[in-house]
């Protein structure tokens, strides 16, 4: 009996001393996650830094082409209007007889300047135009900034947008004879999330 009682005690000493040891594991586990260095948040000056890189981005032909200040799509690394007439119609797909799918297939075609495609090839609407030509930086950020003038969407939702949207990701697959934006879509999103931390700051 009294050994029993000896193994009985000698096992909970053990239980209880490795209990001990798994507690003072995790504490200083948890420490050492509290102590560790954190990425400092993106002051102003980094946000407008990182804007500027965004900018170059937005206003490369893959981007601004579908964005004009007027009605009809541009096309090309010069920007020139859209050679068909094509106009952008209420809902962004063009207008009877003359729709952005009549051309533009669910892919691009091949060949050098063949025409592009995606399956949500089009414009933005005409009550959402959301103009990139000739914006200055400090037009588009502000532009950005204002959720009556991007649909209701925040930035944390633009930053969404521009990393999955398949459309947006076309810009850096644009088919041969195309020169894609300036940066990558990650260096573009890297850009976009230190803009957004820092408080979306826009240049002066």
């Amino acid at each position: 009996m009294r050994r029993a009682v000896k193994r009985l005690g000698s096992r909970l000493l053990t239980a209880i001393a490795g209990a001990a040891a798994c507690a003072l594991a995790l504490g200083v586990f948890v420490a050492s996650i509290h102590a560790a260095p954190r990425s400092p948040k993106p002051d102003a000056n980094a946000s407008r830094e990182a804007f500027l890189q965004v900018y170059k981005v937005f206003t490369s032909p893959r981007c601004q082409n579908c964005h004009p200040s007027g009605d009809s799509p541009l096309q090309g690394d010069d920007s020139h209007v859209h050679m068909q007439n094509v106009v952008r119609g209420k809902d962004g797909h063009g207008v009877y007889g003359m729709r952005c799918n009549t051309c533009h297939q669910t892919a691009n075609l091949p060949g050098e300047h063949m025409p592009p495609g995606n399956p949500k090839w089009s414009l933005p609407s005409a009550d959402l135009k959301m103009v990139f030509v000739g914006r200055s930086p400090a037009q588009l950020c502000r532009q950005l900034n204002d959720v009556k003038q991007t649909g209701g969407r925040s930035l944390p939702q633009l930053l969404e947008h521009v990393s999955s949207d398949e459309l947006v990701g076309w810009a850096w697959d644009p088919g041969d004879g195309r020169t894609p934006p300036p940066l990558t879509r990650a260096e573009t999103i890297a850009q976009m999330k230190i803009w957004i931390d820092g408080g979306g700051a826009c240049p002066q």
